[in-house]
């Protein structure tokens, strides 16, 4: 999906890659974070305090979301669902799966152990804030705290029931349950995702015009990913689909001794 990417380590037999387009994310999140957050948030330090913080933040960030994908990684190997890694890339990470869950009971557990990862980084976070903090070590607490909130944020934005966000993916495992259909659970899903994808354009928009360029932008380009993703992982179930018909087809024409046709093949020779 994103190529190769630069490889940075091996956590438990899953290879983690970091795309060129994440240090774009990376000077981003250093930027706002030293030049707005943490000033705002954490007033009295000096300039160097918040830039190195906003470095540590940048860095506690990449690893939040590694543990976030390694999450659903975990749980995808649980369930047989071969994983080609975790790449980190502009719009945060993806857990890269080689198939499609076995079943709803699998999609959903895959898909809500991200959140929940989350929502536990976030509490811990904030534990060790309040922790160093009141042990005086004041100048490390702030990063701590940045990174409960922003684990707290992550964990409620998957949640959000838009595939293919975890939220739409536990969406998703509730309609495949419910149908017995993994196509027209992914097709509702995906409808969804793209509305959201399109929400999240129309309020770039609305931020642009109050003022906020560069929120508004990245507001855009995020719905532009939401929407693409949705249409793009529904068109993938719809392949895998037909290719497993056909090959069943195949099968079962192998057994009653019949040579299989491929009615496309033969109707496009010269």
């Amino acid at each position: 999906m994103f190529g190769r990417g630069i490889k940075l380590f091996n956590l438990m037999g899953f290879e983690v890659r970091l795309h060129s387009s994440w240090f774009i994310l990376g000077a981003l999140v250093v930027f706002s974070l030293a030049g707005g957050f943490f000033p705002y948030r954490f007033p009295g330090y000096s300039q160097a305090d918040y830039w190195w913080m906003a470095i540590a933040g940048a860095i506690g960030l990449l690893l939040s979301i590694v543990v976030h994908e390694f999450a659903h990684s975990v749980v995808a190997r649980r369930f047989g669902i071969p994983m080609r890694g975790i790449t980190l890339f502009i719009f945060g990470g993806v857990a890269e799966m080689g198939d499609e869950p076995p079943s709803a009971k699998s999609e959903f557990l895959m898909a809500i152990a991200g959140p929940l990862t989350s929502f536990a980084v976030a509490g811990c976070s904030y534990l060790a804030a309040q922790a160093l903090s009141a042990a005086g070590a004041v100048a490390i607490a702030p990063v701590f705290a940045y990174l409960a909130w922003i684990n707290g944020l992550l964990g409620l934005f998957n949640l959000v029931p838009a595939y293919p966000l975890d939220g739409g993916r536990v969406l998703r495992s509730a309609i495949w349950a419910k149908k017995h259909d993994i196509v027209a659970a992914t097709r509702i899903a995906s409808r969804i995702g793209s509305a959201f994808g399109i929400l999240l354009m129309l309020l770039g928009v609305w931020t642009i015009f109050q003022g906020g360029m560069v929120s508004g932008i990245w507001w855009i380009l995020i719905g532009m990913f939401v929407r693409n993703a949705s249409s793009t992982s529904y068109r993938q179930v719809l392949y895998r689909e037909a290719m497993q018909q056909r090959h069943m087809q195949e099968l079962l024409e192998a057994e009653r001794g019949q040579p299989f046709i491929d009615v496309e093949a033969t109707t496009h020779k010269d």
